[in-house]
């Protein structure tokens, strides 16, 4: 047999992923990392290069192992990882300074080019899709003013999956899905603006080539083939952003369709032209896409996931004991008990990630609004479904905000994730949107769209559509209650309004927001 490996990069751990042809999943080592902040530097979170070579090299050594396969069928791999987190390196193509997707060191610079460019980062957005707050400008500016040792040995730039490509194929290079995080990049055009760089006083000529997901890198080096025990007859391929790729993963690959990915964040991904310039109220994120041609709009909603294992570790502990008792997920237990909870959750509030508002973007004070003393009706079932119901409420809103500047009009969304392996929540997105919810089977739809890229790249599918329609199989399907939906969108109204309120009172220094993009 002949077999795709999937090399996934993500925020919090990588994985070495083994698919046979079909896309069936064969093997899976994954090991956890750790991004340290820096001492003295504020809201840094480095990236090991070394440290997490060692943890990459020994995933992939391990998922051969684990798979028990020789090495030489495996056709070809590719990468895929967080985005927004890049790699340096100088002229002989060593690593020299790399930072995570969330470091957010360079505040400062994202206030200084604000202050002393005026417009520019309006007009940076509307050629990228992207603002400062994440980008690689105003980290590279950071650099240049605080490492300048460093900065003047800087020759490269490349993205963390890239890097993972680099350390097998010997080969820096990029692609537009991964590489467009960084804010120098044309979404129409799907390649970089050097110029953006120039404009600002940092360094032009850093930008390696751009590759288009799935094309081929070279085969892997006798060096890395030790390092790894892979075979220097597998081909490296071009993967690119997790998000993107993982909407290939999930069949969405096609001009006007539509994902919600819910992970610990929950990104809202719609799919349009290339060609299609992003919004001027600047709300929304817009990255180039896996498929040439294809761009996504993308609305973020902080947290959703991150905030339900909290109230999951702080406060169900009953609903873990009676799961651990029978064998099932709390979450399980948790639906159940909710799922006779009203719509609307008898009035209560949550108040965590706001809608996208990606140009001057900040979060209100976590709370709970208007809670009741009556234990029959605010209780862990009824603050648990309204946790569930906040989520899809602000996902409604992104997706609301995204058909206003596209003309797109959504219909049928695609859920993944771990929150769409619950029934009740998958109900709630359905009623909450108005639109058929549909939930496909692969758990790994990030690995997969990266072993897609690199079959495409081995010759074994003609493209990643072809790829994707071959490999996606659908599980579960969910058609709105129109009455729900309704009152849905009655509570979407008066959450916007409340959440305004509570914003009010982070300006006016009374509460603490729970996060605020860098340069606010």
């Amino acid at each position: 047999m002949q077999y795709l490996m999937a090399i996934d990069a993500g925020t919090g751990s990588v994985r070495a992923v083994i698919f046979d042809l079909d896309g069936n999943q064969i093997s899976l080592s994954q090991q956890e990392w750790i991004h340290i902040e820096e001492e003295g530097i504020l809201n840094s979170m480095s990236f090991d290069t070394s440290k997490n070579w060692e943890i990459t090299k020994n995933c992939i050594k391990e998922s051969i192992e684990k798979a028990d396969i020789n090495s030489n069928d495996i056709l070809a791999l590719s990468a895929t990882s967080m985005r927004e987190g890049v790699v340096l390196y100088d002229r002989e193509g060593k690593e020299l300074w790399a930072v995570a997707n969330v470091d957010a060191r360079a505040s400062k610079e994202v206030k200084y080019l604000k202050d002393n460019f005026k417009g520019i980062e309006e007009n940076f957005y509307s050629i990228s899709g992207q603002t400062f707050a994440l980008g690689a400008l105003p980290r590279l500016l950071w650099l240049k003013n605080n490492q300048p040792e460093v900065y003047e040995k800087v020759a490269s730039i490349s993205m963390i999956g890239d890097w993972i490509l680099a350390k097998l194929s010997g080969v820096i290079a990029t692609d537009p899905s991964n590489g467009g995080t960084t804010g120098i990049f044309s979404l129409k055009e799907r390649c970089w603006v050097s110029d953006m760089a120039k404009e600002i006083g940092i360094k032009d000529d850093i930008f390696p080539k751009v590759l288009e997901v799935g094309e081929v890198l070279g085969e892997v080096t006798s060096w890395a083939s030790k390092e790894t025990n892979l075979s220097t007859d597998t081909k490296v391929v071009m993967g690119g952003g997790d998000v993107q790729l993982g909407s290939a993963g999930l069949g969405v690959v096609k001009r006007g369709e539509v994902a919600i990915l819910g992970g610990s964040f929950w990104q809202q991904v719609v799919n349009i032209d290339s060609h299609i310039p992003p919004p001027l109220d600047m709300n929304i994120r817009v990255n180039p896409h896996v498929i040439n041609g294809v761009s996504q709009a993308e609305g973020i909603t902080f947290f959703s996931g991150l905030v339900m294992r909290w109230f999951r570790d702080a406060f169900c502990e009953l609903e873990k004991m009676e799961a651990e008792e029978r064998g099932i997920d709390t979450y399980t237990v948790l639906e159940e008990k909710a799922k006779d909870v009203p719509v609307g959750s008898y009035g209560i509030v949550p108040i965590f990630s706001d809608s996208m508002k990606y140009g001057k973007w900040y979060h209100a004070s976590p709370s709970f609004l208007n809670l009741s003393l009556d234990p029959n009706i605010c209780n862990r079932a009824s603050i648990f479904r309204s946790l569930q119901e906040n989520a899809c409420i602000v996902s409604a809103i992104n997706l609301k905000k995204i058909e206003d500047f596209t003309n797109v009009k959504i219909e049928e969304i695609v859920f993944a994730g771990g929150a769409s392996r619950g029934e009740l929540w998958c109900q709630i997105l359905a009623d909450v949107t108005g639109c058929r919810v549909k939930v496909p089977k692969v758990t790994e739809a990030t690995a997969l769209g990266s072993a897609m890229s690199a079959g495409v790249g081995a010759g074994v599918y003609g493209s990643l559509v072809e790829a994707s329609k071959k490999l996606v199989v659908w599980e579960r399907e969910y058609l709105p209650n129109s009455l729900n939906f309704d009152k849905y969108n009655t509570l979407q109204k008066k959450w916007c309004e409340l959440y305004e309120a509570q914003l009010a009172l982070v300006d006016r220094g009374l509460t603490e927001s729970m996060w605020k993009a860098p340069g606010i």
